[in-house]
């Protein structure tokens, strides 16, 4: 980006959230109606931020304990190479040599001039620091060892630690986002409240956040966080694949492999120093995948406000929010977060062509496998009319997904795995999982977990009796937050399943009189219907 703006740096994470939460505020809260449904989703957005950045400082700071550790062991393992050859044992435990130091005896030193005593270089005393201790209150020099390392210990945490913090502040908030959305169908009143800035200002800042963001991810170092990806994708691509192949496929749970074979790239500066790089070829790929992905989600919003919503500026509005959150700056390169998200946009903004919607919902599916949970909503929704458009659009792009795999499989046996994998066909995991899953949780508390998640997604097939396209959005947000609770990798980070569809239900007005009945025409030939009719009179 320095090549464009002059003297210009990317964005801490912790600075952007910040920056944009007041950004939030100042544009969308509505400070004439303080006690309202609008500010508390905007409050709850903006929390959503703390865990995120918690998990990846702790993610961090992970990465940076585990390259310690292997260059200990590297620097451990080199030593005793040189001492077995020259038949000498010395003991080469950190740890025990730290014990060692902490218990020996502290020898007194003289002070340097102008560290100590406070007299700088040129013989001028220091007075804004004590010369010797106080004579009332004396201290030995092993209570002053304690308790400087009983103040780092407590001062410093490991990354774990504060990756299980981020899990839970993210959990907390995504429950009460659920309760939320929950009740969602039950608020009739929905007073129109638009954002603060006009209709112009919001597509001017919408427009300059899009540009920034993607320029972010196009002069991103090419840097790949999961280097799996691209070993992953040469070797489906070549047919040869090793043993730890299908491990690596397993690293973002169910779901299509070709679609988990491409490598997430970073596009926070907090990883631009620590990071392997990865083969260019799947980084521009990946790059061009996100950045239309991310354009398909905002024109999608757009066009929802425009067409469903009759009104441009809330769709602009909601847009240009999803740009100013902090998800959208940090998690920019993960394709498997942002193309699931740009096909659900989309399923909802051709609701009312169920064969559309049937082939974008089945493409969230055959990439990502989890938006499976969504058909019970979804068909009930066109039970009365539009089912069996919906269903055959559904499948056809489901099968497209399933005979993709024979691309990149050797053999019946390869294929069979790759579809097993796609659709998830085996009990759930408790080994090998990431995540809250991974820093201490009991893996077998995710089954009454999963059993909850399926009971509500099949319970929207009953409730609410008469679905709308409100009740669309917000079900179909409700399922897609109840399944991070239970993700086994990385559950609580893929936040762009289902911000969009949430920022929509927060935003949209009354749409109970948008119906299946109402709004699908009654066969196939839509407009052909009509013409067939007034043949029939003038015969």
């Amino acid at each position: 980006m320095s090549e464009f703006l002059f003297q210009y740096y990317p964005i801490h994470p912790t600075t952007w959230v910040y920056l944009s939460s007041l950004l939030m505020v100042g544009v969308f809260f509505k400070f004439s109606r303080f006690w309202s449904v609008r500010n508390v989703d905007l409050a709850l957005l903006i929390l959503l931020a703390p865990g995120l950045l918690m998990v990846i400082l702790g993610e961090q700071r992970s990465r940076q304990e585990a390259s310690r550790i292997e260059t200990v062991a590297v620097v451990d393992q080199e030593v005793s190479a040189d001492i077995g050859s020259d038949g000498v044992t010395i003991s080469t435990d950190v740890n025990a040599t730290a014990d060692k130091e902490a218990t020996a005896p502290v020898e007194e030193t003289a002070p340097q001039p102008s560290e100590a005593t406070g007299i700088d270089s040129e013989g001028e005393a220091d007075t804004g620091l004590a010369a010797e201790p106080s004579p009332e209150s004396p201290a030995t020099e092993n209570e002053l060892a304690t308790t400087d390392s009983d103040s780092t210990q407590q001062a410093y945490l490991s990354g774990e630690s504060i990756m299980l913090m981020g899990y839970i502040w993210l959990f907390s908030v995504l429950g009460i986002f659920l309760v939320r959305l929950l009740l969602d169908p039950t608020m009739v009143r929905r007073p129109l409240l638009e954002p603060n800035l006009s209709t112009g200002g919001l597509a001017f800042l919408g427009c300059s956040l899009f540009v920034f963001l993607m320029a972010n991810v196009i002069n991103s170092p090419g840097a790949d966080v999961d280097t799996t990806g691209a070993r992953s994708a040469d070797q489906l691509l070549s047919r040869v694949a090793d043993a730890d192949l299908s491990k690596d496929l397993q690293r973002h749970g169910p779901g299509n492999a070709i679609l988990h074979s491409i490598p997430s790239f970073v596009t926070t500066p907090l990883y631009w120093h620590d990071v392997q790089p990865s083969d260019d070829r799947y980084i521009r790929t990946a790059k061009a995948m996100a950045i239309m992905s991310h354009l398909a989600i905002v024109v999608g919003i757009v066009a929802i406000g425009y067409q469903h919503f009759s009104s441009i500026k809330t769709g602009i509005g909601v847009a240009t929010l999803y740009l100013m959150l902090p998800y959208t700056s940090m998690m920019t390169g993960n394709v498997d977060h942002v193309l699931p998200a740009a096909l659900l946009v989309w399923a909802i903004l051709t609701y009312r062509r169920p064969l559309a919607a049937g082939c974008f919902i089945g493409l969230a599916i055959g990439v990502a496998y989890y938006p499976i949970f969504l058909l019970p909503l979804w068909l009930s929704f066109y039970w009365q009319r539009g089912l069996m458009r919906f269903i055959s659009g559904a499948s056809v792009t489901i099968g497209a997904s399933v005979l993709s795999l024979l691309f990149v499989s050797d053999g019946v046996t390869a294929f069979l795995g790759n579809v097993q994998k796609m659709f998830g066909i085996w009990w759930p995991k408790i080994d090998d999982l990431q995540g809250i899953w991974a820093l201490g949780w009991d893996p077998t508390y995710r089954f009454p977990i999963i059993a909850a998640s399926v009971a509500i997604s099949l319970g929207f097939a009953l409730w609410p009796a008469q679905k709308n396209l409100g009740t669309l959005l917000s079900c179909s947000a409700v399922v897609l937050v109840g399944i991070q609770f239970w993700h086994g990798h990385g559950g609580g980070t893929y936040m762009a399943w289902f911000l969009p569809l949430t920022l929509l239900t927060i935003f949209r007005p009354n749409l109970e009189d948008r119906i299946a009945l109402s709004v699908l025409g009654e066969s196939w030939f839509r407009r052909r219907g009509p013409q067939l009719q007034r043949i029939d009179r003038a015969a």
